[in-house]
């Protein structure tokens, strides 16, 4: 409940030099408390893995498996490309396999043959070493053929072309009748994984700095941060928290930034790849003094707050703020101390010197 504090001179009421008549404001008396603010960083949210999906062989789409936004595993076909022109070399290259096959045969009833002779000094060494240099190349001829057959097959399943793994699909520019191509400058599609999703975000030298403890590294400030917050784009909370994963060893040149990537986890696929958001990095102040917004007024770029003495007397007071707070309220450095009777309300109907009469604040 709230207590009634009235002036000493005269029960407070309104009079020259005194504040609108019938006017109870309320105040707060300062006391020093334990505050966690949090700093926004926009990021940029990524699957776990976003895969390019890239065709490795040339040719018209023929079939379409999958649609944007399917959740596929990995193994699945998502694009069939013309198979006529792989499938032709294929049947080339195992028929000439059939004839090296049939070669080698040859060359070997041959040398055989002149080995026999040979061994009855029918025919001489010449003769016997031509036939098992055939039989070596007819074997060498085999061997190529197969391999021509092994690559012409690994092109045509090329054709065939499948996720590497589970996720979602994301958009597809090409479709049925598209021809396509390694060389093609975009994908056919990026499959994300999206169980897990990455923020990326970028914060200064000076920044992680201020999160550390002294004598602490700068990775070790950032991953001993406790779990962090998601702010999503329409300003509401992501129900699950986040911890620092990575943060690049080395400055950029140009941005004079570090690059920090935070690990969310997606259960639902709420989270979606190339969105955006803010990461809420947490700032605890132990003794920290905290006036709302509202009861603040600005002279000359300063700020100040109306602070009431012993004699019920309005004083405009200078105060030094953090730049980081949560939109409501700021955390005072300096110009405050425990006790002081901060005015929060009704501001801009008081001046310099008036007597008030107010109500202490209830925070319960």
């Amino acid at each position: 409940m709230t207590a009634a504090l009235s002036s000493c001179k005269g029960g407070g009421r309104a009079k020259e030099g005194n504040a609108t008549a019938g006017a109870i404001y309320t105040v707060r008396v300062i006391q020093p408390e334990k505050v966690t603010v949090y700093e926004s960083y926009p990021a940029t949210l990524r699957g776990k893995l976003d895969v390019e999906i890239r065709p490795q062989v040339g040719g018209p789409i023929t079939q379409l498996t999958v649609d944007e936004g399917d959740k596929v595993r990995k193994g699945q076909t998502l694009f069939v490309l013309d198979q006529v022109q792989y499938q032709e070399a294929v049947n080339a290259a195992k028929a000439a396999v059939e004839v090296a096959t049939s070669v080698v045969a040859t060359a070997r009833l041959t040398a055989e043959n002149n080995r026999q002779l040979a061994n009855e000094k029918i025919i001489g060494g010449y003769a016997l070493q031509t036939a098992e240099n055939n039989l070596a190349s007819a074997e060498a001829g085999l061997a190529q053929a197969k391999a021509q057959l092994t690559s012409a097959e690994k092109q045509l399943s090329y054709t065939r072309i499948t996720s590497p793994t589970d996720g979602v699909v994301g958009n597809i520019p090409y479709r049925v009748g598209s021809l396509v191509s390694p060389t093609n400058p975009q994908p056919l599609t990026i499959v994300s994984d999206i169980s897990e999703m990455y923020a990326h975000f970028s914060v200064t030298e000076r920044q992680v700095l201020g999160f550390s403890h002294s004598g602490e590294s700068i990775r070790g400030a950032l991953e001993s941060l406790p779990e962090l917050q998601l702010e999503l784009i329409d300003g509401s909370t992501y129900e699950h928290t986040g911890k620092v994963q990575t943060i690049s060893g080395v400055l950029d040149p140009i941005t004079g930034s570090l690059n920090v990537r935070v690990l969310f986890p997606n259960p639902d696929g709420k989270l979606l790849s190339g969105s955006t958001g803010n990461v809420m990095i947490p700032n605890t102040i132990e003794e920290a003094i905290e006036v709302p917004q509202l009861a603040t007024f600005q002279l000359q770029h300063n700020t100040y707050v109306y602070v009431i003495d012993d004699q019920n007397v309005a004083r405009a007071t200078q105060i030094e703020i953090l730049p980081l707070n949560d939109g409501k309220n700021y955390i005072v450095t300096t110009g405050l101390k425990s006790g002081d009777k901060v005015v929060i309300d009704g501001v801009v109907t008081l001046k310099e010197g008036m007597t008030v009469e107010y109500t202490v604040e209830d925070k319960k």
